[in-house]
């Protein structure tokens, strides 16, 4: 069973802080983690790897600092780590982020079952997954919460609904995104982490991928951040008590006060 998951490093913080010049994120001084829908998506390709033999490798895009999630995958007991880096895959949307993806599994080859987390917490978009199965043209299955069985070449799932769920059947090689109710990801071990630090990470840029400049990166990008800014702090606002005859009249004051033509309806005193 040859697997691969794909992980992305992200702002460890919901305080993400925005320069206003530039409409990046102020990165320096906030740690980064792995994504963490990600990890579930190690933790569920580690056990299936333990029930049915084979090989797991954490894949992510992004530049050289990303080297400390891979380590830290290699921790929990990921067999390789590979890096997708270079200048020409900066500033990549979700399809040139998913493309660029799906080269690297290409160049891995052999893949029966790819992993990925649901969605990134720092995007939030859900999209990079879907489009790694397009590019690759194979099946791709979201919301995971349960794998129920693998025979053969066959794998039956459970796909979390917003009311309940329903059960499916793929064939390999197939793409999954799995929810946090899958499983419940493990801690590295210390011999875990003495691997981790003496492990080999593979770097592969632009050349090796063998892809057009024209569909990587910003170029191939075709949508495109024109501006983000941190969302005003809400007013102040008002609390009304009492009963709620009163609070209704008070709160129709308050309206009026505010310029609010409320009109009249037929009946009102």
């Amino acid at each position: 069973m040859n697997i691969v998951v794909c992980i992305k490093q992200v702002p460890d913080t919901t305080n993400v802080r925005i320069n206003p010049e530039t409409n990046t994120l102020i990165r320096e001084g906030v740690e980064s983690i792995i994504n963490p829908f990600d990890m579930y998506a190690i933790e569920e390709g580690l056990r299936i790897k333990e029930k049915l033999e084979g090989k797991v490798t954490v894949l992510s895009m992004g530049p050289p600092q990303v080297e400390a999630s891979l380590r830290e995958a290699i921790s929990l007991g990921v067999d390789e780590a590979i890096l997708l880096s270079d200048r020409a895959f900066a500033g990549a949307d979700t399809l040139a982020t998913s493309l660029t993806l799906a080269q690297g599994i290409r160049k891995i080859g052999d893949v029966d079952l790819i992993f990925m987390g649901k969605q990134a917490i720092d995007g939030d978009t859900g999209q990079v997954g879907p489009g790694v199965a397009e590019h690759l043209s194979i099946p791709h299955i979201t919301d995971i919460r349960k794998i129920e069985e693998i025979n053969g070449n066959e794998i039956i799932l459970e796909r979390l609904l917003e009311e309940g769920y329903v059960r499916l059947k793929a064939e390999f090689p197939v793409v999954l995104t799995v929810v946090k109710e899958i499983n419940e990801p493990r801690l590295p071990s210390l011999r875990g982490k003495m691997a981790a630090k003496k492990a080999e990470l593979t770097t592969w840029g632009f050349d090796d991928l063998g892809i057009s400049e024209e569909v990587t990166g910003l170029n191939g990008s075709p949508t495109q951040v024109m501006k983000i800014f941190t969302p005003p702090k809400p007013a102040g606002g008002k609390v009304f008590t009492g009963e709620p005859a009163d609070m209704v009249k008070e709160l129709l004051a308050e309206l009026k006060a505010g310029g609010l033509n409320l009109g009249k309806n037929e009946g009102d005193e």
